[in-house]
């Protein structure tokens, strides 16, 4: 366990901005993440759990308290055959990444469409991440955390995680703190079925098709790589948090209405929104589109210090220079645009710390 005092958080998160933290703790086994994060606790001190930093943004100010770096590594086969898989055990610590490159190579399928997600592995199941028709609600069999309630190790299940869209029991609350997860993963070396159509396009196959895995993830790869979501850093397009907003998800009725503004704002031959109904009475829809229709194109906000990416306008990012203030502050104009123009409110993906949009 390392201690340092008043180091800058914009230095581990992807968006790079971000005050000190009062008190810096990086722990690199379990037994030392719930140590830290008892004695926390003990003095009623304000914490804050850091993973890869991928979906974080921190105030200007700062944090007044304790942020615990989670730096534990391992990752644990406990078993595999093909009638049960793989099940292989991940600490939260691990590179979310490397791990996605390590279960191709093992011929482990159900992940390989999570390819080029950064952050770490413990914060996967905490907004269900997903992408390209695949997330981790799919192969997670359970994931043990500390109980800061109950003081306690606990196991939870997949139903007991509460997975929907981008979300679980454990987001939006800081009761749970992840030390590992358990994946369930197919002994075959293909993919599973490709559940996105430009994915599908360029890899030259029909959507429910399956892949080689490499090839499977080399084509996620690229795809993400063409919006600037492949970190890299003299490309100021991947200095963000991804998708900064999640695609609305709406009744038939709200979506009704949505369909009204839009023929009412852009003419009744312009296109309809997008439309994914999910089975339930809902539709979920594009937050890219209505983004771009709403008057916010690519690279909106250069040449200031905060802008949408060029290369997808989700992305809300650092140009070099951008305080968190100027990143929440492009975001909310983002957002109250799309809502002044269609009235649907986009709601924010990242975890804001010390402000709000």
């Amino acid at each position: 366990m390392r201690e340092l005092l008043h180091e800058p958080i914009a230095g581990h998160t992807t968006m790079r901005v971000g005050g000190p933290a009062a008190r810096f703790v990086v722990v690199e086994t379990p037994d030392e993440l719930v140590d830290a994060v008892r004695e926390v606790d003990d003095a009623d001190e304000p914490l804050l759990v850091l993973g890869g930093g991928s979906n974080l943004v921190v105030a200007d100010a700062g944090f007044e308290g304790t942020v615990v770096k989670v730096a534990t590594s391992g990752v644990e086969v406990d078993s595999a055959d093909l009638c049960g898989g793989a099940n292989v055990t991940v600490a939260a610590g691990e590179d979310w990444d490397g791990f996605v490159a390590r279960a191709v190579a093992e011929g482990w399928s159900g992940i390989e469409a999570l390819s080029g997600i950064p952050g770490s592995s413990g914060a996967t199941p905490v907004q269900n991440v997903g992408a390209y028709g695949q997330e981790v609600a799919q192969t997670i069999a359970r994931v043990r955390v500390w109980d800061r309630l109950q003081q306690q190790v606990r196991t939870m299940t997949t139903l007991d995680c509460r997975f929907t869209y981008r979300h679980s029991l454990f987001k939006g609350t800081d009761r749970y703190v992840v030390i590992d997860v358990m994946f369930q993963l197919v002994l075959q070396s293909l993919s599973q079925p490709v559940g996105y159509a430009d994915l599908a396009t360029q890899l030259g196959v029909s959507v429910g098709d399956r892949v080689p895995l490499a090839e499977a993830r080399e084509a996620v790869l690229e795809q993400r790589r063409r919006r600037g979501m492949v970190l890299d850093a003299p490309d100021h397009d991947t200095w963000s948090c991804g998708s900064f907003f999640t695609n609305p998800i709406l009744g038939e009725a709200e979506f009704e209405v949505l369909r009204e503004r839009v023929s009412s704002r852009l003419g009744a031959d312009a296109a309809a929104p997008p439309a994914y109904p999910d089975g339930r009475g809902q539709v979920k829809t594009s937050a890219a589109w209505l983004i771009e229709r709403a008057g916010f194109g690519k690279g909106f906000g250069m040449p200031g210090p905060a802008a949408l990416s060029t290369k997808h306008t989700l992305a809300v990012t650092n140009r070099g220079s951008a305080t968190a203030a100027d990143v929440v502050g492009l975001a909310r104009t983002v957002r109250d645009g799309v809502e002044d123009a269609f009235g649907v409110r986009l709601v924010n993906e990242p975890v804001l710390v010390g402000d709000t949009l």
